[in-house]
């Protein structure tokens, strides 16, 4: 008996049990294969198992390696469907129904991507006509990770509309549990964009996650390849190595934290809150007499802070990638969509250092995936914050040139909505401008379609005298002021352009005169006898009013290459 005891003990450790052939959750039911490549699929097995599966009509075998980990690259299909697929493994079968060949796009980026379809300024409307069958959508469930995963997020089986393929519908886009109050809003007018000129089914993929950093979004090698970047990836190798400790502590922390919260609001909050009252009052006095603002009192004691996440919270380097974004490295893909910036704009120094970073991260991605510089398009950021005081200030025109510079890099493209952003809120609730408008870039860039996807963008200058001559590109039917409706005629058609700033020798910038000519803008500016230099829209919340007669605003720009400055 003991002899028997021993032996089977030996077999369940050197022997484990078959485990299921499985796909990555990115495989199943009413998946989209991307068109016009070698369709990868992969996932797990027991070592050395031989893995088969069957697609149209053909048969692919591989045998899944030491790490159990196996991969097969499928034939080349033209768009169309449902199909069906059958993976068979030696103890088990998958099969996935409904499937779908088409352009699959992976929509990531902050909470402006994240922001979803129901809370959409005209969301209501567009998950009642959201009946095209042949668009679906994958969302992956939010995980933070200072190692990288495999694999999303447990599925939890009754959860039927993320981590899992669906097909779109005004059902699915209503359910409540469905990512961040639904798919992502931009993402969703950017596939309805695809679908309609192309004709052929579209997946969008969701990966998103509000207040991310770029840095967030790349893995620590990707970061380690320039020493720009030295100081994220110490900070990634910091909370890597004491994780474990601080993941012990957290809880004992959090206690002490709710201890104390609670104890700051019962003795110091009830006080403070006495106080601020009179402030405000006193601030109202003074405004009145015409009196100096006294200054805003402090609490007796700071409010207790909360503990520190072991991961470094969700703007730690890599734990964004390592969650949400390795797990489908690999799934085929047209290319990327991305809405990103505002967390890498909180700081001048962070803004200026983005022309570095953004690129450093679109390679970074690109490497990942292998499949060589797919397209990356991007929304550039908004307008935001109180109106522009003068013509050139803020964080925010520094991080915008610097995805401007980015452009550079193959197979990229940026949707400009400096007219579509809140002054008021960092979350403007009409996502169909940047949705609509990346989907032009990508029918002009990508697709090849005869369509406007840019407004006028700066091409050169010319001083004459006090004055400076801009030209631009991308003009198409001409230059206008003010946005044109579908007709290209401005309703209350503004007396003046706006937007504009000139400088001399000391390279300040005041607001300038601007005067359309043609399809050249005369700039000058009293005081300002020998001009040096142009700015547009070069502030966190700029009035610029300059547009194509296409109805897509000009792109800010400014003629200088002084060193930026605030």
């Amino acid at each position: 008996m003991r002899i028997f005891l021993l032996f089977t003990l030996f077999l369940v450790r050197f022997h484990p049990a078959f485990a299921d052939v499985r796909t990555s959750k990115m495989f199943g039911d009413n998946m989209v294969l991307q068109r016009g490549m070698a369709v990868p699929v992969f996932g797990w097995a027991d070592p050395g198992e031989q893995v088969t599966i069957d697609f149209m009509d053909k048969s692919y075998t591989t045998t899944a390696g030491t790490d159990g980990k196996w991969k097969l690259k499928l034939g080349k299909y033209k768009a169309g469907g449902p199909y069906q697929m059958r993976i068979n493994g030696k103890s088990n079968v998958l099969n996935y129904s409904n499937i779908l060949i088409g352009e699959v796009w992976l929509a990531s980026g902050q909470s402006n991507m994240e922001f979803g379809i129901q809370t959409d300024k005209n969301g209501k409307d567009a998950i009642a006509k959201a009946t095209d069958n042949q668009i679906h959508l994958f969302y992956v469930p939010m995980m933070l990770s200072l190692t990288r995963q495999d694999d999303m997020v447990k599925l939890n089986e009754s959860d039927m509309v993320n981590a899992r393929w669906v097909v779109c519908s005004p059902e699915v886009l209503d359910t409540k549990s469905f990512a961040w109050h639904g798919f992502s809003a931009v993402g969703y007018y950017f596939a309805q964009q695809i679908r309609k000129s192309t004709g052929v089914p579209v997946g969008m993929i969701g990966s998103y996650r509000g207040g991310t950093p770029a840095e967030s979004w790349m893995t620590r090698e990707g970061l380690a390849k320039d020493p720009a970047f030295t100081k994220y990836v110490n900070r990634y190798d910091y909370l890597a190595k004491n994780y474990e400790t601080a993941k012990a502590s957290y809880p004992q922390r959090q206690a002490l934290y709710r201890d104390s919260l609670k104890l700051w609001k019962e003795e110091v909050e009830p006080i403070y809150n006495q106080t601020v009252k009179q402030w405000d009052a006193d601030v109202v006095a003074a405004r009145t007499n015409g009196q100096l603002a006294p200054v805003r009192p402090k609490p007796s004691r700071p409010m207790p802070a909360n503990p520190a996440d072991p991961l470094g919270g969700y703007q730690a380097p890599t734990v964004c990638f390592n969650g949400v974004i390795a797990p489908i490295v690999g799934y085929g893909i047209k290319g990327v969509i991305w809405y990103q910036g505002e967390s890498n704009a909180d700081s001048f120094k962070d803004a200026v250092e983005y022309k570095d970073l953004f690129p450093r991260m679109i390679t970074n991605w690109r490497d990942e995936w292998g499949q060589g510089d797919f397209p990356f398009l991007y929304v550039q950021l908004p307008n935001f914050r109180a109106a522009a005081i003068t013509p050139s200030s803020g964080n925010w025109p520094w991080l915008r040139e610097a995805q401007e510079k980015t452009l550079s890099l193959p197979n990229t493209g940026m949707a400009v909505i400096t007219d579509a952003g809140e002054a008021m809120d960092i979350h403007p609730s009409d996502k169909s401008d940047p949705g609509n408008r990346l989907g032009l870039v990508a029918l002009h860039d990508i697709y090849g379609k005869k369509v406007v996807a840019s407004g006028p963008v700066y091409k050169s200058m010319k001083v004459d005298g006090n004055k400076i001559i801009i030209s631009f590109d991308d003009i198409h039917k001409g230059l206008i002021i003010g946005r044109p409706n579908a007709d290209g005629i401005v309703n209350n058609s503004p007396a003046e352009l706006k937007g504009f700033g000139i400088a001399g020798a000391d390279h300040k910038f005041v607001w300038a005169k601007a005067v359309m000519k043609g399809n050249k803008i005369i700039v000058y500016a009293d005081g300002i006898t020998i001009p040096e230099a142009v700015r547009y829209n070069w502030a966190d919340n700029p009035p610029g009013n300059l547009y194509n007669k296409d109805g897509l605003p000009a792109r800010p720009f400014r003629t200088d290459s002084w060193a930026p400055a605030l």
